[in-house]
């Protein structure tokens, strides 16, 4: 089975690793820097599989030829089709009671992946390479569920949020839902380090407050209101340089290892019945 992860634990972990990044910055090494951004975790050993989830593997290649391993649970007659991006940590093994409910509770066809280096992904995770596993997978998901990729809705949550709203930015999509999103990366490694200013400093940005406003499409973020890796002020901000139509949710009392409460799940329904149809999504303007 997949470990259990420790809310409290998770905290402590992104506050020293963030403190971690800081000591290291100065010499300039984007490896280092990414052993302290991402924390991959290996794919459960063993015949292990999820009981009471209808899935199937995916498998597929980056653009550079990265082999990548996701999980495909489709849904008879969806409302949606929506691929998830997870966060710093886990794998998509760590992800079956989300799984099962998007499919149960929403009735919605969904994707999850693992980026290079995450599960069964090979690689090493790198900020440009999340960007090109999340095109891949959408691909991917386009293909087997016989629509546009612009059709796919994109969900991400804490980084995963950062890449998606990167590949919207991009390319379009038919709705982006935000879970625990941040303004950029350098913006939460302030946050624990006594805002000291390491702008300059980083080689991964994840710069999602640079790249919003390209998107042109339905919205819906949501943020635990006692967050305390990523504040609750990173997301409003990131909310406020976003274009209509938009909804932000702020989840009473949450922390950002808490999960969503019943008034989030009611307003992601509604989100999803509010979709432009198939087909319409808006891509993209030229610039």
């Amino acid at each position: 089975m997949p470990r259990q992860h420790n809310c409290a634990q998770n905290h402590q972990r992104a506050i020293a690793g963030a403190l971690i990044l800081l000591a290291v910055l100065a010499t300039g090494c984007a490896l280092l820097q990414n052993a302290c951004i991402y924390r991959p975790e290996p794919y459960p050993v063993g015949d292990w599989s999820p009981s009471g989830l209808a899935w199937e593997d995916a498998w597929f290649s980056s653009s550079d030829g990265t082999r990548l391993h996701g999980w495909y649970v489709p849904c008879e007659s969806p409302a949606a089709t929506i691929l998830f991006a997870h966060g710093i940590d886990g794998n998509v093994a760590s992800l079956a009671p989300q799984l099962a409910a998007f499919c149960d509770q929403h009735c919605v066809s969904v994707m999850v992946f693992d980026y290079r280096g995450y599960g069964r992904s090979a690689g090493s995770p790198d900020e440009q390479g999340l960007y090109e596993d999340a095109a891949a997978a959408r691909a991917w998901l386009a293909e087997r569920e016989g629509i546009l990729p612009a059709d796919i809705v994109l969900m991400g949550r804490s980084l995963g949020a950062a890449v998606m709203v990167d590949l919207a930015a991009r390319e379009g999509t038919r709705g982006l839902i935000l879970e625990s999103a941040f303004t950029s990366l350098p913006d939460v490694v302030e946050q624990h380090t006594l805002s000291i200013p390491v702008d300059w400093l980083l080689t991964s940005r994840f710069a999602s407050i640079e790249k919003i406003g390209r998107y042109h499409g339905p919205l819906l973020m949501c943020h635990g209101e006692l967050d305390s890796v990523i504040g609750l002020e990173q997301g409003r901000e990131l909310f406020e340089a976003a274009n209509p139509p938009k909804q932000f949710v702020t989840i009473a009392g949450a922390d950002h290892c808490d999960p969503p409460d019943e008034d989030w799940h009611r307003t992601l329904d509604e989100f999803l019945t509010r979709l432009p149809p198939l087909g319409l999504a808006r891509l993209p303007r030229v610039q």
